[in-house]
């Protein structure tokens, strides 16, 4: 396990970018970056904070979530919202986010503030659609978190941390979700980001459980990969070939420390490359 970068409040978001690097954001202290292939960190976006998820755009720029959904072109300019708060829903804002063959986007919304002490309030998934439209096509996520496809397609993964589990939905043609039906359970840690690799095993960051847990298609557990921080927040695989998996982590007391570090080990099963985000952004 190789530590690559460090000195973050909490890491999160982390996309692979052929050719660029990995992108990851800091929740706590703003900012967008990208490590590249020699080691070094250069700052993509400098201030927005709260980003939760990240996606490429074909457009070339960035998806991210946060206050709102909205695009980023890396050459500069303003931000472009997708899709906003939703009051009516009690929506705060946005977490973790991941896209579909299509270009479809798949977003989580927060139903409270995740660092504000209280009862908290379920948030909902949200589907942006090519055209630019959007729709809820899950409800009842606690504290939602990462999200990815099986090899085929046919089943999405959600994490809700504050119920320690990943659930799974099937499918449908159009991008509509079947019924919500529990993937994983643990009781050693909550399942914050993920990641799935080629053979159809569901790699999940878990926050407070110092490393990743592996699960198999059936939702058995394959294996816990455990790293030296307890706080692990996200995984990505990148690299040539996707045959490296990048761990983020955050720093477990809170917004006012910089422990959060990004680690790097090789694997055995490539990951599965994230498609492009496709929505209309003008």
């Amino acid at each position: 396990m190789e530590p690559l970068a460090q000195g973050y409040g909490l890491i999160e978001g982390p996309v692979w970018v052929p050719g660029r690097g990995l992108l990851f954001s800091d929740v706590h202290h703003g900012g967008v970056f990208c490590l590249d292939a020699d080691g070094e960190v250069s700052t993509v976006f400098e201030h927005r904070r709260g980003i939760g998820g990240m996606a490429l755009h074909e457009a070339g720029g960035m998806v991210v979530g946060g206050r709102n959904i909205g695009y980023k072109p890396f050459a500069g300019g303003d931000t472009v919202t997708l899709l906003d708060r939703d009051p009516e829903h009690g929506n705060v804002g946005y977490n973790d986010l991941t896209t579909d063959e299509a270009g479809r986007i798949y977003a989580g919304s927060l139903g409270s503030p995740v660092f504000e002490e209280g009862e908290q309030q379920p948030g909902n998934l949200y589907l942006i659609d090519l055209d630019g439209t959007s729709r809820i096509v899950g409800r009842d996520i606690l504290l939602t978190n990462g999200l990815g496809f099986s090899p085929d397609g046919s089943t999405l993964y959600h994490s809700d941390s504050r119920r320690q589990a990943v659930y799974c939905y099937s499918v449908a043609e159009g991008g509509g979700l079947g019924e919500k039906r529990l993937f994983a359970h643990s009781d050693a840690g909550a399942p914050d980001g993920l990641s799935v690799s080629e053979d159809g095993a569901v790699w999940v960051a878990m926050a407070g459980g110092s490393g990743v847990d592996v699960y198999e298609p059936d939702g058995s557990l394959r294996e816990h990969i455990g790293i030296p921080q307890p706080m692990c927040t996200s995984v990505c695989f990148g690299g040539d070939g996707l045959e490296h998996l990048y761990i983020v982590t955050g720093s477990p007391g809170g917004a006012g420390h910089r422990e959060g570090s990004v680690y790097r080990i090789q694997v055995s099963v490539p990951g599965l490359p994230v498609p492009v985000a496709r929505v209309r952004v003008g």
